[in-house]
């Protein structure tokens, strides 16, 4: 095959691709290597190293893998709006947004907090991607601000990101009220799924400890929601996630 044609690249592309899945899937089944994954996820925390990296300024608040993973799945759904509930510090608005732009289709974010914080909330205003986010204040699950973020998204392509209250309580509710939202090809991915993973009474000031958290709240809703799967495919390549149980593929349009 003459080297430079479009056949030696489809070719070359291919045994690529083919190659990587065969790691991928013999990492899935290698149970030391994803055992010593998940300790060390667990153990970074001890340091809040998830705190240590910001994104074009604003800290971003997550692993570098699933920093990745986010940008891989909004690259191939490409999105029409990105919906976050939890702004936090506002790094991960910012990420999407910078991923949304370079998209370049229009999209744009939706933010939700109940108590945004004034100098965060100045920082996003003042950022050269401000333009793209939007802040609604309140309950994520409160109905009249669930009802202001599916008047806005309308008919849009969504991906939505639950990040806010750890409960399996409020998890589950927000599971229940967004994942209208989501298109069959697009994701809903529910964050901090490693929750599970901590020995109970790991969090003594926080609501939320192993059996009552985001991971109990995906089990429980993937019981009676059949339009959606565990993205086991992404999830086996990161090895380190805080969300090894949260990438929610939607596999069929809501009715």
């Amino acid at each position: 095959m003459r080297k430079g044609s479009k056949e030696y690249f489809r070719d070359h592309e291919e045994r690529f691709e083919s190659t990587i899945k065969k790691q991928i899937r013999a990492m899935a089944q290698d149970t030391k290597f994803r055992e010593l994954s998940k300790e060390w996820a667990v153990r970074s925390t001890k340091y809040q190293y998830p705190l240590h990296f910001r994104w074009l300024g604003r800290p971003i608040l997550q692993f570098p893998q699933d920093i990745m993973a986010m940008q891989e799945l909004l690259w191939k759904v490409r999105p029409e709006v990105v919906v976050e509930t939890g702004i936090a510090r506002g790094g991960s608005l910012v990420f999407y947004a910078s991923i949304l732009e370079l998209l370049g289709n229009g999209a744009d974010v939706v933010g939700i907090d109940i108590a945004l914080r004034k100098h965060n909330r100045a920082a996003l205003r003042q950022h050269p991607l401000g333009k793209k986010i939007k802040i609604i204040d309140g309950s994520s699950i409160d109905r009249e601000v669930v009802k202001q973020v599916h008047e806005y998204v309308g008919g849009r392509k969504a991906f939505v990101v639950l990040d806010s209250n750890h409960t399996h309580a409020h998890v589950l509710q927000e599971l229940i009220l967004y994942n209208d939202l989501v298109r069959r090809g697009s994701y809903l991915i529910a964050s901090d799924t490693f929750l599970e993973d901590f020995p109970r009474g790991s969090f003594p000031n926080r609501p939320w400890d192993k059996g009552n958290n985001p991971a109990t709240a995906v089990e429980g809703f993937l019981k009676t929601n059949r339009r959606f799967k565990n993205d086991t495919s992404l999830t086996n390549k990161l090895g380190i996630s805080a969300c090894p149980t949260g990438y929610l593929k939607c596999i069929r349009d809501p009715k």
